[in-house]
């Protein structure tokens, strides 16, 4: 076994890394310094992204360590059916960039807050405003930060303390620059995260090779399989551990779309990268992140699988569990990590600190635009001047951060992260989804409905939670849906006082050729997966 932690020429890789991803990102700051004199080019890139910038911002947005560390660990513990979350978004991703997309670019919206204020008034855009700043930086900016420093910390050996403060600190950096410099240097990052994933997933199937007597990684791959047969299975039957966390048929026609749909058409840390663009260069950039979707798991499911059978096998008996002697499966991943050869580690450690900070600049990106264009600019300085506006965005991003490394080491108590993200993300998704779609696709949806349902929708989610904890989330979010649906119709059709807002700007759904092909092909893939691996 290779020692662990970093050694000088790991650490000189990791510097090249960030000194390359610095220099870029300082020179496309320059290069288009006038557009981000303005709001809507701080806060959007207005006009400044292409399509693969676009694609990989969406990725290197999404990616984080809640999937090199949880999603992995989730992958030791369960197995491939937790690709559900990658793959059945990539599906969603196609039915954004055809149906809501362009709703978005046809009436210029720049926040979802602000289509809430133009579909529906003030009030439920505001009270969704506060939703989503709670959510952004109590569960998912605190879980990155924290899922960040616990790899630096198993990893590197890294102080835990000091990993929470760095990473936030380096966010802060590329996040002041502008939606323009995170959008670009997030190419650079998705680079560096795919190539440092494969590597380590090289690892992972060169041991298992090692070990079970494998000419190859793909002899290895066949050897997972018959290892852990259960870990191989999309569906899981009831009767699984984990069948709680992945209800069956739930994954591909039940409550994963709501969760999908939410978080990739109606959240403003996502969606944000494509309302500066125009509506051909926004789907293309869709598509591209839709097909690097496909490549997560093997760079981050398939080593959790792998570490699962060689601790199964004799390796990892210490490194694997606690100080109490309970395995923890997000050790998974950074466990793997310390095996890779001086040099290695180093592109590996760029990978996973790219992933890390790539997410959080998007992520405090979107709190700053929510707070700055949608609270302050609204109720505290009307009149606020674009360079203003600029100012009280990045205080926002520093508060922000500060918040979240405070609750960041809270989070230690937990077993499986990424299950806690998508938990409590759930909470909010089917109120947003439902306020979402009606507000799109029906004219007669009132004010009054949307405002009382973004009211229940988190009460009524903690209420399912206590009152049939037995059911599955996925499902229990299904339900939520569902009720929460019942009470935006029934109230829309009741109320008689409600002002009716004008109606949107219905654009054409019509889709290019090209779109057409690739979106086939890519439902293609999604099929024989699901078939290959039911």
């Amino acid at each position: 076994m290779n020692q662990t932690g970093l050694q000088p020429l790991d650490y000189l890789v990791f510097c090249l890394y960030l000194v390359i991803v610095g220099v870029y990102g300082y020179w496309i700051y320059k290069r288009k310094s006038n557009k981000s004199d303005t709001a809507s080019g701080f806060f959007l890139a207005e006009g400044s992204l292409t399509f693969w910038a676009i694609g990989a911002s969406l990725i290197a947005s999404n990616i984080s360590a809640e999937h090199f560390i949880g999603m992995s660990g989730s992958g030791f513990a369960i197995g491939l059916a937790i690709s559900s979350y990658e793959w059945m978004a990539a599906a969603a991703l196609i039915v954004v960039a055809i149906f809501i997309l362009p709703v978005y670019l046809k009436n210029k919206i720049y926040t979802m807050p602000q289509f809430l204020r133009r579909r529906y008034n003030p009030l439920v855009a505001t009270t969704m405003a506060v939703f989503w700043l709670l959510l952004y930086i109590f569960v998912n900016l605190t879980s990155i930060i924290y899922l960040g420093a616990l790899a630096l910390e198993v990893t590197a050996g890294i102080n835990f303390t000091f990993s929470v403060i760095a990473l936030a600190l380096i966010a802060i950096l590329i996040t002041i620059g502008g939606m323009k410099v995170i959008g670009y240097t997030d190419v650079v990052q998705v680079l560096v995260l795919v190539v440092g994933g494969l590597i380590t997933t090289y690892l992972a199937l060169t041991l298992v090779a090692d070990r079970f007597g494998n000419s190859d990684i793909f002899g290895a791959l066949s050897t997972l399989k018959k290892q852990a047969d259960s870990h191989f299975h999309m569906i899981l039957k009831s009767d699984n551990p984990y069948y709680k966390d992945l209800p069956g048929l739930t994954v591909i026609i039940g409550a994963m779309w709501i969760n999908n749909l939410a978080y990739w058409g109606c959240n403003q840390y996502i969606i944000q990268r494509t309302l500066g663009a125009d509506l051909d260069t926004a789907r293309k950039g869709i598509l591209f992140a839709a097909f690097l979707k496909l490549l997560v798991p093997v760079i981050v499911v398939i080593p959790g699988i792998a570490a699962y059978v060689l601790y199964q096998n004799g390796m990892f008996q210490q490194e694997m569990v606690d100080a109490a002697g309970v395995v923890k499966p997000d050790h998974a991943y950074p466990v793997l990590l310390n095996l890779l050869p001086v040099g290695l580690k180093g592109v590996a450690f760029a990978a996973l600190t790219a992933a890390i900070v790539a997410s959080l600049a998007g992520k405090a990106n979107s709190i700053s635009a929510i707070f700055t264009l949608d609270i302050y600019k609204l109720y505290v300085k009307p009149n606020a001047s674009e360079k203003h506006l600029i100012k009280v965005g990045r205080l926002a991003v520093w508060i922000s951060m500060l918040i979240a490394v405070l609750i960041a080491p809270q989070l230690k108590v937990l077993e499986q992260a990424y299950q806690f993200i998508q938990e409590y993300s759930s909470f909010i998704a089917p109120g947003v989804l439902a306020i979402f779609m009606f507000g799109l696709f029906w004219k007669r949806a009132t004010g009054r409905a949307a405002l009382i349902t973004a009211v229940v929708t988190i009460p009524l989610s903690v209420l399912f939670k206590f009152w049939i904890p037995e059911v599955p989330f996925l499902n229990r979010m299904g339900i939520a849906f569902i009720v929460l649906c019942i009470i935006m119709v029934t109230l829309s059709l009741t109320d008689k006082t409600s002002k009716r807002t004008p109606p949107l700007d219905m654009p054409s759904f019509n889709v290019s050729r090209f779109f057409t092909i690739m979106a086939m092909f890519m439902s293609g893939i999604l099929a024989e997966l699901y078939t290959a691996y039911w």
